[in-house]
C-alpha cells in the first residue's frame, strides 16, 4: 500500500496525486488519511501494510520538521518528506548520495524500484573520501542495478561524506533532480541535539521531494 499523510483527506491535492500516481506505478493500493487520524505513524503503516509513505509537510520550520522526523523514526519502509509548495510529482531523476556509511547500500533497491516502475535515470553521487567505504558500496549498486539494466550513472562529489547532503542538495537544485534519495541518522548523538540531524537540513533546504530511508539496528554496527 502507497500511504499518504496530509492535513485533509481530498484527492485533488498534489500529494494525493502524488500517491496515486506511485501507487499506479508500483501496482500497490493507496491510502489517503488526515494527518489527524494517525496517532502512531510506525504502528500505522505496520497495521496496514504500508510499503511507502509520503508525509505533508504544512511549513519547513525545524520544530515542524523535527517532528515528523520523530515520528518516522521506528520505520522501516521508505517515506517521503512533501512540502506544501511542491507544485507537482515527477521521478524522470533521482540523486543519491553514498557515503562511507555501510546502510547506505539499503538505498540501491529502492532507488532501483524507480528506476524499473518509472524508468527514473538514477545519479549516484559517491563521496569524495580517502578510504574505500564509499567505493565498494556503489560498486555493489552498479552489480544491482546492471541485474535490472536500469538507466543510471555514477558522478563524484567534490565534498567528503561529511558535507555530501549539502552538496546533494546543491547539485539536486542546479540540475533540476526531481528526487533526493538520503539515509537517517542511526541514532542522535550530541552534535544532533544541539544541531539538528543532516536529514533535518536536508529536507529544509532541499526544494524537490526528499526520500528517507532508516538504518536497521538490528543489521549495522554503531562504530565505522
Amino acid at each position: 500500500m502507497i500511504l499518504v499523510i496530509s492535513q485533509n483527506k481530498d484527492k485533488k491535492t498534489l500529494i494525493a496525486k502524488a500517491g496515486v500516481a506511485l501507487a499506479e506505478k508500483f501496482k500497490k493500493d493507496f491510502r489517503l488519511v488526515a494527518a489527524n487520524e494517525v496517532e502512531n505513524i510506525a504502528d500505522y503503516c505496520q497495521e496496514n501494510e504500508a510499503s511507502f509513505l509520503l508525509i505533508q509537510l504544512t511549513d519547513s520550520k525545524i520544530n515542524t520538521v523535527q517532528k515528523n522526523l520523530n515520528a518516522c523514526r521506528d520505520l522501516r519502509i521508505p517515506y517521503i518528506f512533501w512540502k506544501n509548495n511542491f507544485t507537482a510529482f515527477y521521478a524522470k531523476k533521482i540523486l543519491v548520495p553514498v557515503t562511507f556509511l555501510e546502510e547506505e547500500i539499503e538505498k540501491a533497491q529502492f532507488a532501483a524500484a524507480f528506476g524499473r516502475f518509472f524508468s527514473t535515470h538514477i545519479t549516484v553521487l559517491q563521496a569524495n573520501d580517502y578510504g574505500s567505504k564509499a567505493k565498494t558500496t556503489v560498486e555493489k549498486m552498479i552489480t544491482f542495478f546492471d541485474k535490472f539494466s536500469l538507466n543510471y550513472e555514477i558522478k563524484y562529489a567534490k565534498k567528503d561524506s561529511f558535507k555530501l547532503e549539502k552538496e546533494s542538495v546543491e547539485i539536486a537544485k542546479s540540475q533540476n533532480f526531481d528526487l533526493l534519495l538520503i539515509s537517517a541518522s542511526r541514532t542522535y548523538g550530541l552534535d544532533d541535539v544541539i544541531f539538528g540531524p543532516h536529514e533535518r537540513k536536508t529536507i529544509i533546504n532541499s526544494d524537490i521531494p526528499v526520500i528517507l530511508v532508516n538504518p536497521r539496528a538490528d543489521l549495522y554496527a554503531l562504530c565505522d
